[in-house]
């Protein structure tokens, strides 16, 4: 066993139990805590070590992959003399302010800190389509590699380490909003007894097709340039009472909906009606009173 090969995982719920089974299968020397002791059987069984406490496990290895429920559980466990000298790659969801927060922390008590954001399904560890991001500590991260290559295809954002957790959180937002759209969008045609299965397939096309459009937005918001000949803020805004009334009359909630009508209104009233849709980023960057 090698020092460079020791690492520790704290947290063995779905994912904690994902990432210390890919470090297994990569030949590490694995060491695993969890508060229901009874969660590192099954690992203990495929070698891995069984420490008693938080703080023995943080001992037994220079790196810490920590995968815990919410970042209040990681400050309860991360903290003491035992983090000196230790990488600590935190694997938690949680807040960009939260890992700056732990990350000063860590750095006080003498050790290295690295966030993370899992891209990824516990069943997707140790495939190259799981995406993790990190940042922080970038030596800390180069040096841990061996170990974090393990998990799937690491990216790294740069040395502030509330950028993991924001570009995590930033990409949920994108899926969430995917997932809104899609769900209203089952909702509308099932209203007319039309199968899920049947409308899904012209989704995915659709959904494909206007993905293309995104690096035109992206170029418009960097460049700060919203002219457009192809969908105005103005056209979006005529349409939109379409699909409220729409929804209304085949009973449908257009709850998801409002918000976004909103924020058309509110882009025609300060005069970007010939804007392209990109300018509703720099609306929201701005909110209403």
């Amino acid at each position: 066993m090698t020092e460079q090969k020791s690492v520790t995982v704290l947290g063995l719920g779905l994912m904690g139990t994902a990432l210390a089974e890919a470090l297994l299968k990569g030949g590490h020397a694995v060491t695993v805590w969890n508060r229901s002791p009874g969660k590192a059987e099954p690992l203990a069984a495929k070698g891995a070590r069984r420490a008693a406490t938080a703080a023995e496990a943080i001992a037994a290895s220079p790196v810490v992959i920590v995968c815990l429920s919410v970042y209040a559980n990681a400050d309860d466990v991360l903290a003491g003399d035992v983090l000196a000298g230790r990488t600590i790659v935190q694997l938690t969801n949680g807040t960009p302010q939260q890992a700056r927060a732990l990350a000063g922390r860590v750095t006080g008590e003498g050790g290295r800190y690295v966030d993370g954001g899992i891209m990824a399904v516990p069943q997707m560890i140790g495939g190259p389509d799981a995406l993790v991001l990190y940042s922080g500590d970038e030596t800390a991260f180069e040096e841990s590699r061996a170990l974090l290559d393990a998990f799937g295809t690491p990216h790294f954002l740069g040395g502030d380490p509330g950028l993991a957790p924001l570009f995590d959180l930033a990409l949920l937002d994108v899926m969430y909003g995917m997932l809104a759209g899609y769900f209203h969008a089952v909702a509308l045609v099932r209203s007319e007894k039309v199968p899920a299965a049947e409308f899904t397939p012209m989704v995915t096309a659709w959904l494909t097709a206007m993905m293309g459009s995104f690096p035109a937005y992206a170029h418009a918001l960097d460049e700060e340039e919203f002219g457009t000949d192809v969908s105005s803020v103005a056209t979006s805004q005529v349409a939109f009472p379409g699909l409220l009334d729409t929804s209304r009359d085949q009973g449908v909630d257009p709850a998801l909906l409002a918000p976004l009508r909103d924020l058309l209104d509110r882009a025609v009233a300060e005069g970007h009606g010939d804007d392209g849709l990109a300018r509703l980023v720099t609306l929201l960057e701005r909110p209403a009173s």
